[in-house]
């Protein structure tokens, strides 16, 4: 059974910092590609950030050079690093991986960003 589990969200003022982790298991992690998505209040799911088996990433255009998503297979575990927070980014954070064609997902992690 694949599990996810995200941990690392909070409350941070703007221009504060987050690490976001996503413990997986059940699944053959090192071998799949890993997605943070996020979900705004009232505003659609939306990919934030995705990272290859062998490492290449990819981000949407909104959070470049202040996101930066990693993973480290030896603990099957994903991570997104967030810098220079801003109140917009205020949601609540996802990993998703695909097993044999059905996503899955953990239950988010919220992070709001607030003075």
């Amino acid at each position: 059974q694949v599990q996810l589990v995200e941990s690392g969200g909070g409350s941070v003022q703007p221009g504060g910092s987050l690490r976001l982790s996503c413990a997986a298991s059940g699944i053959f992690f090192s071998i799949r590609t890993c997605t943070w998505h996020r979900q705004a209040p009232g505003k659609e799911r939306e990919l934030v950030a995705a990272i290859s088996p062998g490492s290449s990433t990819n981000y949407a255009d909104s959070v470049k050079g202040r996101f930066t998503i990693s993973r480290d297979n030896a603990k099957n575990t994903l991570y997104l690093q967030m810098y220079s927070l801003k109140p917009e980014v205020t949601a609540v954070y996802y990993c998703n991986v695909y097993k044999e064609g059905k996503p899955y997902w953990g239950q988010g992690t919220q992070v709001i960003v607030s003075s």
